[in-house]
């Protein structure tokens, strides 16, 4: 059976002494702060729990909170995909630039 007592005894000492109490941070004895909240948070519908689209190429933007809402709340209002509105948009946009 192998010996570890050797290897416990030098990891012990390798570390030193302890910081005298005076030198320890006071951290234990301050009060606990919440984080802070943002400023205005938005409940998110899981994208997974939509049915599939049979889509297979990635599409992925950053958008403003704002959008994020708009774009979602008509998804759910009209039952249908975001990529179904975002395709419905671009074809409304496309028919109003050839004109």
């Amino acid at each position: 059976m192998a010996d570890f007592s050797k290897i416990q005894k030098a990891r012990r000492s390798s570390l030193g002494k302890p910081p005298a109490i005076e030198e320890a941070s006071q951290n234990l004895q301050a009060p606990e702060t919440a984080p802070a909240a943002p400023a205005k948070a938005h409940p998110r519908i899981d994208g997974r729990s939509a049915r599939r689209s049979n889509r297979t190429i990635q599409f992925a933007t950053r958008v403003t909170p704002e959008f994020d809402e708009r774009i979602r709340a008509i998804a759910i209002r009209e039952g249908k995909l975001l990529v179904q509105i975002l395709e419905e948009a671009l074809d409304a946009y496309e028919g109003k630039a050839a004109r």
